[in-house]
């Protein structure tokens, strides 16, 4: 009986949850196919009369539509950045957790809670010198800015991540590809890599998600659409004297879907590398 209880009371906060975190994406989704008349209606109507797919149209297929053109560009340059913000990040941060996990030095924990130190500095801290910097070097308004920029709260993450699971690796792997005369980097590559692979692809949804969304850089360090991401753009869908919710609503649609595929193609990779790590010694 108490089973059968703790089973019902489960089963109904899953429920809850599950209503209260998708609800907002169906709302979501609703207005960018509603009228903008439907959508100022008092009361709100929560289930439209008439849908529309014109704001995906014109997204996609119209060059007269500001908004659109806008948005195309913006998620460009949204990809690009989190492209290479991801890559870099990996690739630095990777290679960096992997002395922190398997090498022995001075200073080495005071470097570890160093980098974790500057992933929790907020921005708005920072944010004034990094502006007069980027000023002086006449480095505003561009994607490689905003990669770098990012890349400060994206390496760090990847080696607080990273190194812990390195450290799950057993030394057997390392002393068993020496004999087999491996150099330190084919084991790094053909050896260690394979092994950690969920890990690597997990921490690498996490720092596209950290990019994809980053809004405070991205805002006070662009000012055309030669660098402006998506989360900006969609932040501007707005006249002088009205807000287009349903534009609003449909780049929010559209914004959440690489993010939502990569988690959904990487998904196994992703319950994987927040479970294991490799063989402990």
């Amino acid at each position: 009986m108490k089973s059968k209880t703790l089973s019902t009371v489960q089963y109904v906060f899953a429920v809850l949850i599950a209503v209260c975190t998708l609800a907002p994406f169906l709302w979501l989704f609703i207005s960018s196919i509603s009228y903008q008349i439907d959508l100022q209606q008092v009361p709100l109507k929560w289930i439209p009369g008439r849908i529309t797919f014109n704001r995906y149209l014109d997204i996609f297929s119209n060059p007269h539509n500001d908004m659109a053109y806008a948005f195309r560009i913006s998620m460009k340059n949204s990809l690009i950045v989190a492209a290479a913000v991801t890559l870099t990040a990996l690739l630095i941060g990777g290679l960096a957790a992997h002395a922190f996990a398997r090498f022995q030095f001075a200073f080495r924990q005071q470097l570890i809670y160093m980098f974790l130190f500057t992933y929790m500095i907020p921005s708005v801290v920072i944010v004034i010198p990094l502006y007069f910097l980027f000023q002086k070097l006449g480095m505003l308004d561009a994607k490689l800015t905003l990669i770098i920029l990012d890349l400060t709260f994206a390496i760090p993450f990847v080696i607080w991540i990273m190194q812990s699971y390195f450290k799950q690796l057993s030394k057997d792997f390392y002393e068993a590809a020496a004999l087999d005369g491996c150099s330190r980097m084919q084991i790094l590559v053909l050896v260690v890599v394979p092994i950690v692979r969920p890990g690597i692809l997990a921490t690498m949804i996490f720092v596209f998600l950290l990019s994809w969304d980053e809004f405070f850089f991205s805002l006070l360090f662009t000012s055309t659409l030669d660098a402006k991401t998506i989360s900006v753009a969609i932040s501007e869908f707005s006249g002088k004297n009205a807000v287009d919710f349903g534009m609003v609503a449909t780049g929010g649609v559209l914004a959440s879907l690489p993010p939502l595929l990569i988690a959904i193609v990487f998904q196994k990779f992703l319950v994987q590398g927040m479970t294991v790590g490799g063989v402990k010694e």
